[in-house]
């Protein structure tokens, strides 16, 4: 896919194809506003190709977050100082016992920002059909998968929707059934390259441990459809 400026000039219009990667460009930036940045959301959930492009743009850009440490909210700042960092009343060994004290307090409330703080998650591929009635993604966070239908019905009655992961040269290797609710998995990311896939199984998953009914959805990891 070939790079479209953000900047253009105010003499040539944009193409529809250059408004749409710009659009994706300063979705994923965070350049929007309010509103256009909802507008953009509802966007990707209902525009599988469009989604596609926010995907690209994410996996495109997503080194320039490795330069920045997570950031405790500044709100939190003057409480924690004053908290930690009260004036001593005494001087002497009550000194030295109040830095002993805050030291504890310090470390104490540094690993509990550091469990509540999520761990980043990366969109790695899209499913849609391709009149964008079914979509789902499929985003690594930490060490777990998570699939999540953005668009579209769950499997009729009697029947489910199962994800499968496909390594190259491998036959599938389920990640379970998706309901009502994302289907969340303890699995690594997987590498660019392996497939996706999605089948129609009867209630309770497929039996013989591959896909037995209509593959309705397809993609690659790390690349675009």
């Amino acid at each position: 896919m070939t790079d479209i400026p953000l900047a253009q000039s105010l003499t040539k219009p944009l193409t529809k194809v250059e408004a749409d990667e710009a659009e994706a460009a300063e979705y994923v930036l965070g350049l929007q506003d309010a509103a256009d940045r909802a507008a953009t959301q509802a966007r990707v959930s209902s525009d599988g190709a469009f989604a596609q492009r926010v995907f690209a743009w994410e996996t495109r850009l997503q080194d320039l977050n490795d330069g920045y440490a997570p950031a405790t909210s500044p709100r939190m700042l003057p409480k924690l100082e004053a908290r930690l960092f009260p004036r001593p009343r005494r001087a002497g060994l009550g000194v030295l016992r109040w830095l002993a004290g805050a030291g504890v307090a310090a470390a104490l409330v540094l690993v509990t920002l550091a469990t509540l703080v999520p761990p980043r998650s990366d969109l790695i591929a899209v499913l849609a059909t391709s009149d964008a009635r079914l979509v789902l993604e499929v985003r690594h966070a930490g060490s777990e998968l998570a699939v999540t239908r953005t668009v579209g019905p769950p499997a009729v009655a009697g029947r489910v929707h199962e994800i499968w992961l496909i390594a190259p040269d491998a036959a599938p290797v389920s990640l379970g059934l998706l309901a009502e609710a994302p289907l969340v998995v303890a699995y690594p990311r997987p590498p660019d390259g392996w497939g996706l896939a999605v089948s129609i199984e009867p209630e309770g998953g497929s039996r013989y441990g591959t896909p037995t009914g209509p593959v309705i959805l397809r993609a690659v990891i790390g690349r675009e459809l």
